[in-house]
């Protein structure tokens, strides 16, 4: 029999260069939206309702159009919905510095002189951790579940601790391992009783719409009018964007709040901008508009390219690893992840292996904050970038590299 070594020294001989580090679209995911270069003509400077493109004028709500399909995106009216550049970070960076320097509408002061702290999932998304604390939030980590964060530890921490301002976190499909909030722990967050008057739930909802298979599908949560009717109509942002469904660099970044919080965002981003690029978000309203079958059209073609991907993972894992004991991952039926845990502490062992064999994977710890796993066990793997082809090969050295670790690790311990 084949050693875990020899195994690995075969891989490692073969020169690869394959990644699947960062949750990136591939060239042809992005070709499905090359009509958006020229969707729109020289004629093209006045949309329906007479706003001229090309002028200050527009309002920093973003233009109406915009707002109300990306209202039908979150199921919530225009009034209630800011349509801004190219990135939802960008969005709830701009929420949470204001929280920070005037308060919610809610707030009886600035956060920034309360010592705040922010509730996060784990394993969860690298980017959060790092807008959160290079805003000076100490973070608070609950569990990632199989049906979205751990309630009993959010409602027990939020309301013991009145500096616990909110919690962050990806409610469909979340990063990495794909999970979605169910109803009834949505429920729970939306009449929870917190400490802090002004405890918010940020929600990234970035893959709300990033199904893979079209008779499995999972349900996104209306947050924002849970909390409205639970009595905390100010409580939720939820945030998307175009970011992998159109261009990556060149979409458009939008949330959803109650009309109060719309109200007072639109205040402060007046005072430190004209307002957003309009002519961006006309293009994305006529291209989106005229896909054929519309925005569940072109999310129905990303998923004929990106399912592919998931399932040769699936299919990998489940032949070099099923019933190894070594490993467990999870099986999303949307977003961009999966949640690879080994059952030894050998995750940074086995990234460095594959890294030394030509996969790059992303670092070990990066779902955890300050890159921190305690458990040295998760690696998010990122399929969507590679073309089909490198990613059970990529999965293959990934399994590869998880007996080796494991090996190595038990070798140390006798």
């Amino acid at each position: 029999m084949t050693s875990a070594r020899d195994t690995y020294e075969a891989f490692k001989a073969r020169g690869l260069k394959l990644n699947m580090q960062r949750g990136q679209p591939s060239d042809a995911d992005f070709d499905l939206s090359n009509g958006l270069l020229s969707i729109l003509t020289d004629r093209d400077y006045r949309t329906p309702g007479g706003l001229d493109l090309r002028n200050y004028p527009g309002g920093v709500a973003g233009i109406p159009e915009a707002r109300a399909l990306f209202g039908r995106y979150l199921d919530l009216p225009p009034a209630q919905v800011i349509v801004w550049n190219n990135a939802s970070l960008e969005l709830q960076g701009h929420v949470l510095t204001w929280a920070l320097l005037k308060g919610l509408p809610r707030s009886n002061g600035p956060w920034a002189a309360q010592r705040p702290k922010i509730i996060v999932t784990v394993p969860g998304y690298d980017r959060h951790f790092l807008l959160l604390e290079t805003l000076g939030f100490e973070l608070v980590t609950v569990p990632m579940q199989p049906d979205g964060p751990d309630l009993d530890a959010i409602e027990r921490i939020a309301a013991e601790d009145a500096s616990v301002k909110g919690v962050l976190f990806v409610p469909t499909y979340s990063n990495p391992g794909g999970e979605t909030l169910s109803p009834d722990k949505a429920a729970r967050l939306a009449r929870l009783e917190a400490a802090a008057p002004d405890f918010t739930i940020f929600a990234d909802d970035a893959y709300r719409v990033h199904h893979l298979f079209d008779d499995e599908r999972d349900t996104a949560v209306n947050l924002v009018a849970l909390c409205a009717a639970a009595g905390h109509p100010d409580r939720c942002f939820v945030f998307a964007s175009t970011s992998k469904i159109t261009f990556a660099g060149a979409g458009l970044g939008f949330l959803g709040s109650s009309e109060a919080n719309v109200k007072a965002l639109s205040a402060w981003l007046n005072a430190q901008s004209i307002g957003p690029n309009k002519i961006e978000q006309y293009r994305h309203v006529r291209f989106l508009e005229a896909y054929p079958g519309g925005l569940e059209g072109l999310m129905r073609d990303h998923a004929r390219l990106i399912a592919p991907k998931f399932q040769a993972v699936y299919d990998t894992l489940e032949r070099e690893l099923g019933g190894s004991g070594l490993a467990r991952w999870t099986t999303p039926r949307g977003g961009y992840f999966i949640s690879l845990d080994t059952t030894l502490p050998v995750a940074d062992r086995v990234v460095r292996l594959a890294e030394e064999a030509g996969v790059s994977l992303t670092p070990a710890g990066a779902t955890y904050p300050g890159g921190r796993d305690p458990n040295n066990s998760n690696i998010r793997i990122a399929p969507t970038r590679p073309p089909l082809e490198e990613v059970g090969v990529a999965m293959q050295v990934v399994a590869a590299c998880i007996r080796l670790a494991s090996e190595e690790y038990r070798a140390r311990q006798d």
